[in-house]
């Protein structure tokens, strides 16, 4: 294991998803010590990152969410640091923490998105509502993990959603509901795992039922059927190329009534939690939890 040298595994941070990430970071942070890696945790909100060199890090296992983590930001402090790291690149990074450039990207390649809207005031966002019909998902863009997402079932709640999600300071998306099924597929190092499916027992797949509640449902195998998986995985790699993406990332996505599929976001920093899809697609695909940890580092390589 010497060719890793020491690592950091940096999780933390001062984002809105911090105590997530510092969730995700101590099971990271197990795997490799029980894998005989010298890996240490390191949270840049505690500690400037010059100090990665000077404590003598060779590459880093990055694990933060949300702004800051997994918006390029941090990716391009390490490039000019010159220490590796796990997961997406600055660009890849950059675009994938912003939905709205994300749906044009893939929209100008043909792959298929919900139809949205962008709005900036509640009587835009009123107008949408109109447009795309009830209910609707109204979301900031630049946010991860649920944070700030609200579904609007009525024309009365327009002005309680609009000053919920606008204290994100972030461009909102309106975005019409599909109303069949949410899945997701784990994309490592370019190929798709098997997907997973959601069975919220809330309105939807909140930041409650992703880490809080345990009552969510999940479906690995997902149930699809043959063909229907085969799709959704060559739409995710489709997706995970478009985006540039590198070394590892999830692609959610979502079913209508008939069975098409729409692509919804990308995670460039997924979680690593013991509520977390990423692990779950690989464990089905064969991998336990620390053998993905490795093969995610080993992409630093």
């Amino acid at each position: 294991m010497n060719q890793y040298g020491k690592v950091a595994v940096i999780m933390g941070g001062s984002s809105a998803e911090r105590e997530v990430s510092l969730m995700s970071g101590a099971g990271v942070l197990a795997a490799l010590q029980a894998s005989g890696i010298d890996a240490h945790a390191f949270d840049p909100a505690e500690k400037p990152l010059q100090l990665l060199k000077a404590e003598g890090f060779d590459r880093a296992f990055l694990i933060l969410h949300g702004r800051g983590g997994e918006d390029g930001t941090i990716q391009g402090a390490l490039e000019f640091l010159g220490v590796p790291y796990t997961g997406c690149g600055v660009m890849a990074s950059a675009i994938g923490m912003d939905k709205w450039r994300t749906k044009l990207l893939w929209e100008a390649a043909g792959l298929p998105v919900p139809d949205y809207r962008i709005v900036e005031s509640a009587e835009e966002l009123k107008l949408a509502a109109q447009e795309l019909s009830l209910p609707l998902f109204v979301k900031p863009a630049n946010e991860g993990s649920s944070v700030g997402v609200v579904k609007l079932k009525s024309l009365l709640d327009v002005d309680a959603a609009w000053a919920e999600v606008s204290q994100h300071k972030s461009v909102v998306l309106a975005e019409r509901n599909i109303g069949g099924g949410e899945y997701t597929c784990a994309v490592l190092d370019g190929q798709a795992l098997p997907t997973v499916k959601i069975i919220p027992q809330t309105e939807f797949y909140d930041y409650e039922s992703k880490y809080i509640r345990d009552d969510t449902v999940y479906h690995c195998p997902s149930g699809l059927s043959g063909e229907k998986e085969q799709q959704a995985r060559s739409l995710a790699e489709k997706a995970y190329r478009i985006l540039g993406a590198t070394g590892w990332a999830r692609i959610d996505f979502l079913t209508d009534e008939d069975g098409k599929i729409y692509l919804l976001e990308a995670n460039t920093a997924p979680g690593m939690t013991t509520h977390s899809l990423f692990p779950m697609c690989a464990r089905e695909a064969g991998l336990s939890y620390e053998s993905l940890v490795m093969k995610i580092l080993a992409t630093t390589l």
